[in-house]
């Protein structure tokens, strides 16, 4: 049983979406004059909510990609409230979207330092280069994330499609790390 519990903050959320229809970013442009749509340098327009604070991409093809959200839940839900605005507005959008969460990013402290130079001959699949970068890379493959582990005892996870998956390889890691002997706590 680890020492310490970790502690665990999700960072950030991004989420697909398809509305399944084409649609029209210069009369989206015009409806709603805060969004950011220049496409001399970039296909799609940046639709910033305040609540919940995300940034979504709408592109031509009628897809969108959501960033910036704390939980899958808030993903969905800045989504649903893009597509609700657009309607609102007088664009016209049949169907909701179909969202898929494609990434979380989560911020992790163990309570304790690492043993960085021993965890990095131990772990498998992992890579410590101190000259290129402070961190070491763990590839876990279930769930199938990778964890950027630092000496002070904080870590990032990425690469994990639903919440649990972030708990889960912060958990088994964190378990690892005890068994191995490679944490140390003042």
């Amino acid at each position: 049983m680890p020492q310490t519990k970790p502690i665990v903050s999700v960072e950030n959320v991004v989420a697909s979406a398809d509305v399944m229809q084409k649609m029209d970013l210069n009369e989206i442009t015009r409806t709603f004059p805060d969004v950011e749509y220049h496409p001399d340098q970039f296909p799609g327009l940046v639709f910033r909510l305040k609540t919940p604070k995300t940034a979504t991409l709408i592109f031509t093809s009628g897809k969108m990609v959501c960033t910036g959200s704390k939980s899958e839940e808030m993903a969905r839900k800045a989504v649903k409230t893009v597509v609700q605005k657009l309607r609102k507005g007088g664009i016209k959008v049949k169907k909701d979207a179909v969202v898929t969460i494609q990434n979380i990013v989560a911020s992790i402290n163990l309570g304790g330092k690492i043993h960085l130079e021993q965890a990095a001959r131990t772990l498998p699949r992992s890579m410590y280069e101190p000259e290129q970068f402070p961190g070491l890379i763990h590839r876990m493959l279930d769930p199938k994330t990778v964890i950027l582990l630092f000496s002070s005892g904080k870590l990032v996870c990425t690469g994990a499609k639903h919440e649990p998956d972030v708990y889960r390889s912060v958990n088994n890691l964190h378990a690892l790390l005890e068994e191995k002997d490679l944490m140390i706590y003042d």
